[in-house]
């Protein structure tokens, strides 16, 4: 790895570490900001749970438009840069909305909370797919990929837990001020989103984009895009197995403070857990090129299933003992940390598979699949997670604790939480994300084929048609080449494994 291949990996990878921090506070504490310290009743609870689900998956749907927009653009700044900065900017600005401290009515404030939360996600899926597209764009180079990839995922992970670890203990850390807390987390935000633009400006000024992998005077249609996406199969199996995980690790780490808080009894101790977790997959990210060389991906990834497996069912069964669950915990999160960036790769690579199945390169419209798994996967946990706080009551003991001071009276309303409650809420934390992650892990386990052999070959023959296509007319006979959306060339196709 050269000298500016290594800027633009560091620089890469440090753009993100306030970016996951400032997402992280939005797609799993604002469901308990809304509950703990806002205090919504259980209807407010319920409406905004089903609004934040359905807006949610729009903007998934949306996404893939976003991305067409993204790959039509171009600009002395290059493809993405422009659109990392203005998303940037509007997610910023928006965040610090959603935790605004405004005295308004419950029935205005979901209301309010509703046009926020969707000019958030169109605002964020700017960024976060020309974000994550601009990696293919930097290098083809598989190695240089995954050295990229891992270094990007551990800053995400240290933002991650950042925030994971620091949320519960921010009014005692801002407690000198003598604000309650709805004014203590609206400023906190501000400092995230501070904290999230200076990290951006390593990518937005570091980082320098391969041009000659991204030129293409050709624009991406609505009908090209529609083509980039459906009849690119390996994207497609790509999206659906992220999207199934997405589900349930989301689910899973939304429960987080709830499961501390009412199931094991010691909020406190999720800061700690927390911690012990970071460590697990930062871990687990700085050993994956080690792991790499002695087995291929899909071996990773089926250890890493077989891990998570044991993991889920040992987290279900330990009957809150904190040894069982840091156990089950370090198995879980270092697992996930594989999978998480194996499927970061498959989709890198699916964009290489899309050039030479289908002749165009599409980049961002093939990365909208990135937003769109996390929004849909945040979607449909933020329901989950809302239908099962109203159902097993737990909400209306949130909405009781939001409204008390008293410490004492607090700790007695947590440990009358009834068993039935508890258990409602492990399965939906536990067992259901198990099931999701499964079903995932077979559909790519027996639709996706780009292993490393078929990899090269496909670089291979775009090489191949590269050379065809810029050399002198007048010397060479023409050739032909057949694509690979060709019946020709299907059948031509390279046996893969």
């Amino acid at each position: 790895m050269d000298k500016q291949m290594k800027r633009n990996k560091y620089c890469f990878g440090l753009g993100t570490v306030g970016r996951d921090a400032l997402y992280s506070l939005v797609s799993m504490y604002l469901l308990n900001h809304l509950t703990g310290v806002v205090g919504l009743s259980d209807g407010g609870l319920f409406a905004v749970g089903i609004i934040l689900t359905v807006l949610g998956i729009f903007d998934a749907v949306i996404d893939p438009f976003m991305g067409t927009i993204v790959d039509n653009t171009m600009t002395r700044f290059g493809r993405y840069k422009p659109w990392i900065f203005g998303g940037m900017i509007g997610t910023g600005i928006l965040t610090v909305l959603l935790f605004h401290n405004f005295n308004m009515s419950e029935t205005a404030h979901i209301i309010f909370l509703a046009v926020t939360y969707f000019l958030f996600s169109i605002c964020f899926t700017a960024n976060d797919l020309s974000y994550w597209s601009l990696m293919p764009a930097i290098s083809k180079d598989q190695k240089d990929r995954e050295g990229i990839g891992a270094f990007a995922r551990i800053c995400a992970n240290v933002g991650m837990f950042a925030m994971v670890i620091v949320y519960t203990m921010v009014p005692d850390l801002f407690a000198f001020t003598g604000l309650n807390n709805r004014d203590i987390y609206f400023y906190f935000a501000i400092l995230i989103v501070l904290l999230m633009w200076g990290f951006q400006l390593f990518t937005l000024f570091g980082v320098k984009e391969n041009i000659s992998v991204t030129e293409n005077k050709e624009k991406t249609t609505l009908r090209g895009m529609f083509k980039a996406l459906v009849k690119n199969d390996q994207l497609m199996v790509t999206a659906v197995s992220m999207a199934l995980f997405m589900i349930g690790y989301c689910t899973t780490t939304a429960f987080g403070v709830y499961y501390f808080k009412y199931a094991y009894k010691n909020e406190d101790v999720y800061m700690v857990f927390a911690a012990v977790l970071a460590v697990a997959q930062l871990t687990a990210l700085v050993l994956f090129p080690l792991f790499r060389k002695k087995f291929s991906r899909k071996q990773l990834y089926l250890g890493s299933m077989v891990a998570v497996v044991v993991a889920y069912l040992i987290f279900f069964l330990s009957f809150e003992l904190l040894p069982l669950i840091v156990i089950a915990g370090l198995a879980l999160f270092f697992a996930q940390a594989f999978i998480q960036l194996l499927m970061l790769l498959f989709l890198a690579d699916s964009v290489e598979y899309g050039e030479w199945k289908l002749g165009k390169r599409n980049e961002a419209v093939s990365f909208a699949v990135q937003p769109f798994i996390n929004q849909f996967g945040s979607a449909i946990s933020k329901g989950i997670v809302s239908i099962t706080l109203i159902i097993s009551g737990i909400n209306a003991i949130e909405d009781a604790i939001s409204a008390e001071s008293d410490k004492t009276l607090i700790e007695k309303m947590i440990n009358a939480t009834p068993d039935s409650a508890i258990w409602i809420m492990k399965i939906a934390m536990m067992i259901l994300p198990l099931v999701c992650i499964l079903i995932g892990f077979l559909i790519y386990y027996r639709k996706f084929r780009i292993d490393e052999k078929f990899y090269a070959e496909i670089l291979e023959d775009l090489k191949s048609r590269e050379a065809l296509a810029t050399a002198p007319t007048e010397c060479c006979e023409p050739v032909a080449v057949a694509t690979a959306d060709s019946e020709a060339s299907e059948d031509a196709t390279p046996a893969v494994e």
